[in-house]
Parts: structure tokens; C-alpha cells; sequence
């Protein structure tokens, strides 16, 4: 099969792989028919590389056809559609059963000291081959693929694997009061759908933060009001002159570990990175540095007594904080990968011909896999107005 494979810092190709087979019984082979790319990849296409392993197959986001099934697989058969939540869970562990699925007993990377395998993300979490690949081996699949109605277009569905149900998460941790305002900051997939949700959800106001004007532009034809992060000298007081001189009852920080205006942190990474492999995973796994100006953001423009939902991911192990502000403004921080399988009831009647959400035109480029490569840059250097790439096998 053709897969798309990390071969080094900013350079994955498009070669040919082992095609998957059942290695367990409850396993399930599918043939994949959309599958996205993440703003998650672009930290293993970047920052994230020295737990990478040349030829490891890349991506989280992907829906197919199943073609077959282990024999402890009674819920699926040849030929269902389905879409394939990013984390690998049990469904029946202590932590499946409390909601956790990103926390799973059964999948759990122990030897990595992490929790539950992802598709395609690294050895921190499995290495499990990835779905950007025309076909995919899918563990525990007598839980975690969701069946989804055949006849309409993959883009209804796809984003079930990650983007929804992890910005419906965020929302849910943002805890935004009834009446009160959410701010966002990065407007990319998560940040997006998290503006649409926190909107559709009820909240009075939504503030999104962003610096590039296509994402800008997009959000605000879905009712948020927007700030300019390039327009603005201090972004936290322009919130704070919106919200009464108080500042957001809630933020959502969108962009993670690789945030711009972060200098030092960008400077790090970066010296990181030229240390010979394992040296560079060593030091990484344990003295690694994020760049922090979204969450410094984050911390600045929240209300006294407020909630920040981080959901754009943070990797590093010896990061600085602030915590005497934290501790006085009485913040409370929540995080962590999606539980998707948590989120699935109350999403999917929201995938409906209505469409409220905006799934069916989410997607801002469909591109062949074989330009995957191509598709990469793009998305990194935000060009073409690209927000969210979606890869067709």
C-alpha cells in the first residue's frame, strides 16, 4: 500500500508499506477513504521529531470501509463505514469505564510512562502505524471504531475522529457560565470548531484570537467576534476592554507547544532538535520546553476565578510557570487529549442534514495522498488559506 512516511524534520514522503493484517482478534483492517491532517502532525513534522523513527506512518484522522475483522470483533463487518477515533481504547478498563479513554488501562504506553496508544503519534504513544495510508490496522476494534450512515460525503463524519469531539471537550472543560464570554486563542481546526460549538452551546460572547486574516475571516462569518493578535500591542487588555474590564470567564488555548512570540522556547526546541537522535530524545523526554506566549496569553486575559482549557498539545517536561498569578487569580486549568468515545452521543446528532456545525464544509483542501508532502508545507506555513487539509487515499 502507499503510506505517508516521516523520514526526517520537515520531510515526509509518500512510499510504499507493508499492507496491515489482523495480528490480534480484535482487530479490524480498514481500507481508508478520507483522512486528515492535524495541526498535531505538524509537531511531529517539527518539534517533536526526536521520538521519531524514520519510516514510522503518520496521522490520527481517519474514516474507511472495514475490510476485515478479528474474530472477537462482534459489532463490525465487511463493508461498514466507519470512522476511527485517534486514541486506541478498551472500553472496559477502570479509566474506559470513567470516561478516560485517553487514559486506558489496556493501551496505556507504559514503557514510555504515558497514557493510551494514538495512531501515528511517535514512541511516547505506541507507534502504531498511522491512517494517512490507504489502509489501516485498527486495534481494539470491538470498541473504538464508530458506524456511520452511508450516502453522504466522508466530510460529515471524518472529523469525529478528532477534530469535534476534541474541541467539544475543550468547550466542555472551558466551563463557560451561562451569560458569560469564551475566548479562543489560535483559530486553526480546534480553535474553530471551538468558537462554532461554545456558539451553538449558548455562550453570550466568544472572542477568537488569531493572526492569520483567512482564519480570522472565517470565524467571524460564523458569529465570533474576532481579534487581530498582530493588531493589538496587548492582546489581554483588548479582551479585558470587551468583557467589562474583567477579562474572559473562559479560555480555550488552541495552539500548544508551538506558539508564535515565543522566542526563547522556539530557540530551544530548535537546539534541541540538532542533538544526535537519542541524545535529542533523552533530553527532550526529560528537559524539554515548550514556547509558552499562548498560555501566558491564556493566564493574562482569563477572569479572577476563571478556567483555562488547554487543548492544543504542550510536550514539555520542565516548563516554567507562573504560579503565584495562577494561584492568585484562582485559575483552574484543565487539559489532555480528547476522550473522543466520551463525546460520541451527544456529537453525533449533530451530524444531522441541518449540519449546524459546519462538518460538510470544514475541510478547506482536499488533496490526493500522493501530495501529501506538498500538503504538509502548506498547512505549516499557512498558506492558500489552508485551515484544514483532508487527504483522499
Amino acid at each position: 500500500m502507499k503510506a505517508v512516511v516521516w523520514r526526517g524534520k520537515r520531510n515526509v514522503q509518500v512510499e510504499d508499506a507493508p499492507d496491515p493484517a489482523i495480528q490480534e482478534p480484535t482487530d479490524a483492517v480498514i481500507r481508508v477513504t478520507s483522512t486528515g491532517l492535524c495541526g498535531s502532525d505538524l509537531h511531529l513534522y517539527e518539534v517533536l521529531s526526536p521520538f521519531m523513527t524514520p519510516g514510522d506512518i503518520l496521522g490520527h484522522e481517519p474514516m474507511g470501509i472495514v475490510e476485515e475483522t478479528g474474530a472477537e470483533v462482534p459489532g463490525l463487518s465487511a463493508g461498514d463505514r466507519v470512522v476511527v477515533p485517534f486514541n486506541i481504547s478498551c472500553g472496559h478498563c477502570f479509566m474506559c469505564e470513567r470516561g478516560l479513554q485517553t487514559q486506558c488501562e489496556t493501551t496505556q504506553v507504559r514503557q514510555q510512562g504515558t497514557g493510551a496508544a494514538l495512531f501515528g503519534y511517535t514512541k511516547l504513544y505506541g507507534q502504531i502505524p498511522g491512517g494517512q495510508a490507504e489502509y489501516l490496522r485498527v486495534p481494539q476494534a470491538h470498541y473504538g471504531p464508530v458506524k456511520v450512515p452511508e450516502g453522504v460525503p466522508d466530510d460529515r463524519y471524518l472529523f469525529l475522529s478528532d477534530v469535534v469531539p476534541t474541541a467539544w471537550q475543550a468547550v466542555a472543560y472551558a466551563d463557560v457560565p451561562k451569560g458569560g464570554t469564551l475566548a479562543v486563542l489560535g483559530l486553526g481546526p480546534i480553535g474553530d470548531m471551538s468558537c462554532r460549538i461554545a456558539l451553538l452551546q449558548g455562550a453570550e460572547q466568544v472572542i477568537g484570537i488569531d493572526l492569520v486574516p483567512e482564519r480570522l475571516d472565517r470565524a467571524r462569518s460564523r458569529g465570533v467576534e474576532t481579534l487581530d493578535l498582530t493588531a493589538h500591542d496587548d492582546i489581554a487588555a483588548a479582551v479585558r476592554e470587551r468583557t467589562g474590564g474583567r477579562g474572559a470567564d473562559s479560555v480555550i488555548d488552541a495552539v500548544g507547544m508551538e506558539a508564535h512570540g515565543s522566542t526563547a522556547g522556539k530557540a530551544l526546541q530548535t537546539m534541541g532538535g540538532l542533538l544526535p537522535g537519542k541524545l535529542a530524545e533523552r533530553v527532550i523526554g526529560k528537559a524539554g520546553v515548550d514556547r509558552l506566549a499562548a498560555l501566558y496569553l491564556a493566564i493574562d486575559m482569563v477572569r479572577r476565578g476563571g478556567t483555562i482549557s488547554l487543548s492544543g498539545v504542550y510536550g514539555g517536561m520542565t516548563d516554567p510557570l507562573p504560579m503565584m498569578t495562577l494561584f492568585d487569580k484562582q485559575i483552574q486549568l484543565r487539559m489532555g487529549q480528547a476522550n473522543v468515545k466520551r463525546w460520541i452521543p451527544e456529537i453525533l446528532p449533530l451530524l444531522s442534514d441541518d449540519d449546524p456545525l459546519g462538518t460538510a464544509t470544514f475541510a478547506t483542501h482536499h488533496v490526493p495522498l500522493s501530495e501529501a508532502p506538498r500538503a504538509y508545507e502548506m498547512f505549516q506555513r499557512k498558506q492558500d488559506g489552508a485551515v484544514k487539509v483532508v487527504l483522499k487515499p
